[in-house]
């Protein structure tokens, strides 16, 4: 039958102590790992952690299918659940794992991702941003459509209010030359010419209607002059 010194006993205890603080400490795989906003030449990846994990950072590797050469990328100091791939090559087939960091190091390797990035022209349009930029080209448009009709409205009023002073300006007009054509008539009258007009007599005429009405007084008759 074995017996344990007594020195022994403590170091036992330390070492049970030792192994369940380890086991205590050690962290567990990230849960629920995806790819979104996926894209021909990028990609984000996001997991969840296990609540109650003292999480400090993550690491994540990715790898090409069928390919053996790894990309290693690793962040300390920081709770963020998700990380950018760049410089991906379109309709490639990618693995990704994602670990977590703790103080005591790193947790084991996630379930494996596995996505296939779609070819350039295929890459799908966030319908987040499809929306702004239509709501974009529909306020621009309103804007201009709002800008064109002020600036109609505007010559509008500004023709009607030309023609009213114009008009206006006639209507007061229009009396006195009615009064100025009436005084003119008035007085180019005569009574041999109510149109208008004076009666010009030649002038050898009338001096011959004068001689004649000398000599008539002379003889005591009156020859009227016309």
């Amino acid at each position: 039958m074995e017996t344990i010194s007594l020195p022994a006993v403590p170091l036992f205890i330390l070492s049970c102590f030792s192994v369940a603080q380890v086991l205590a400490d050690s962290l567990t795989a990230p849960v629920n790992v995806t790819i979104r906003e996926l894209k021909a030449n990028s990609g984000v990846v996001t997991w969840d952690i296990p609540e109650g994990d003292p999480v400090i950072g993550f690491a994540i590797t990715q790898q090409k299918k069928d390919v053996r050469m790894l990309r290693f990328i690793q962040e300390v100091n920081t709770t963020t659940r998700s990380c950018a791939l760049w410089d991906l090559e379109e309709e490639t087939d990618y693995i990704v794992h994602v670990q977590s960091i703790g103080t005591n190091g790193p947790s084991p390797l996630s379930q494996p991702l596995l996505f296939r990035t779609p070819a350039e022209a295929e890459t799908p349009t966030s319908k987040d941003e499809v929306t702004m930029e239509e709501v974009g080209q529909a306020n621009q448009l309103r804007a201009g459509e709002i800008i064109i009709i002020v600036v109609v409205l505007i010559m509008w009023a500004g023709v009607i209010a030309l023609f009213c002073r114009q008009y206006d300006i006639i209507k007061d007009n229009e009396p006195n030359n009615n009064k100025d054509k009436a005084k003119t008539s008035s007085e180019c009258s005569t009574p041999e010419h109510p149109s208008g007009g004076l009666l010009r007599i030649p002038q050898q005429q009338l001096q011959q209607q004068q001689e004649d009405a000398i000599c008539a007084h002379h003889r005591g008759v009156t020859v009227p002059i016309s």
